[in-house]
């Protein structure tokens, strides 16, 4: 596995294609960086010289790119300002509900989590089928 930037990238995959596992690193501009450093897309990352990686790693810092820790702290911070001034996205993160908008009476599970049933709870003392 070539590393860039402390990320380990997978070797058998194209360098276009494997630049995008680093966090904050998406298609558009996965091409970007490999346009500034000067390399083809096509390439697998196990083919790259430790020079083509140092260029890919230089155009990602030169390109002021936020990426991996900072972007994830950002991101923190960004939420945790949110729910400080407890705004309506602030209390739906704080609540672990949908924040854009979606309906919660169905659906939504990914957000609320498996599902918990409410119901009547039966008496285990009670005498089963004898009226």
């Amino acid at each position: 596995m070539a590393r860039i930037l402390g990320v380990d990238i997978p070797s058998d995959k194209r360098i276009d294609i494997a630049l995008r596992y680093i966090y904050g690193i998406g298609p558009a501009n996965s091409k970007e960086i490999l346009e500034r450093a000067g390399i083809d897309g096509s390439i697998r990352a196990k083919d790259l010289t430790e020079q083509q990686l140092s260029q890919i790693a230089h155009a990602i810092q030169e390109g002021k790119y936020v990426i991996e820790g900072d972007l994830r702290r950002e991101i923190g911070l960004n939420l945790k300002r949110l729910q400080v001034i407890k705004c309506y996205r602030g209390l739906r993160h704080m609540r672990g509900l949908p924040v854009r908008g979606q309906r919660t009476q169905t659906n939504a599970r990914t957000r609320k989590g498996p599902r918990k049933t409410v119901g009547v709870v039966r008496n285990p003392h009670a005498k089963a089928g004898i009226h």
